[in-house]
């Protein structure tokens, strides 16, 4: 039998369950008891927070990571982000990757104009005295390593906070850092 989960990954923990190195790291294996064979299905970083599915049926693992699934995240930039900031997001950005140059495709991009309704991080960001901060929806299909992070850095807002909201049609809504929540399948 198969086993699906989503999750609310706190920032601070890796998005995997063994860590060979000599640091000691959070991992998701102390969220919950996950059956043997479980795996996320792509990657949140360190420092980013948010959705992430987990499964022990590599055929959806597959599915779910294909450019046919979109991404939402909300990203709190240092600055007040501009419009044309926002349009330069929509139509790809040059970005670095592998030691190389890469554009990002085409994607959506829209400022918030309010901050989103979210738990607040374990670590602080920073307060007010450092300058105004924005935050702006970022769609993508794609998922390079950081990407959204190089994204709003290489229009001039570097991200302070990353949240992952959605993949595909499953969203984070009213879940909690670290809510572990089993269900029967991914409807993307």
């Amino acid at each position: 039998m198969e086993h699906h989960f989503i999750i609310y990954k706190p920032y601070g923990y890796l998005s995997q369950f063994i860590y060979n190195l000599k640091r000691k790291k959070k991992l998701l294996g102390e969220l919950h008891n996950f059956p043997e064979g479980t795996m996320a299905i792509g990657r949140l970083d360190e420092d980013s927070e948010g959705l992430l599915l987990l499964t022990t049926d590599g055929k959806v693992s597959a599915a779910v990571r294909s450019k046919k699934v979109e991404k939402e995240y909300y990203a709190q930039v240092d600055g007040l982000i501009t419009q044309e900031a926002a349009k330069q997001l929509q139509e790809g950005v040059e970005i670095g990757f592998n030691g190389t140059r890469y554009t990002t495709l085409p994607c959506n991009a829209f400022i918030l104009n309010a901050p989103p309704s979210l738990p607040a991080r374990g670590k602080k960001i920073r307060d007010e005295r450092h300058g105004p901060t924005s935050w702006v929806s970022i769609t993508v299909t794609e998922g390079k390593f950081r990407q959204v992070r190089k994204m709003t850095a290489a229009v001039g807002f570097p991200t302070l906070r990353l949240v992952r909201v959605r993949v595909g049609n499953v969203q984070l809504n009213d879940m909690q850092p670290g809510e572990v929540r089993e269900v029967n399948t991914f409807i993307l």
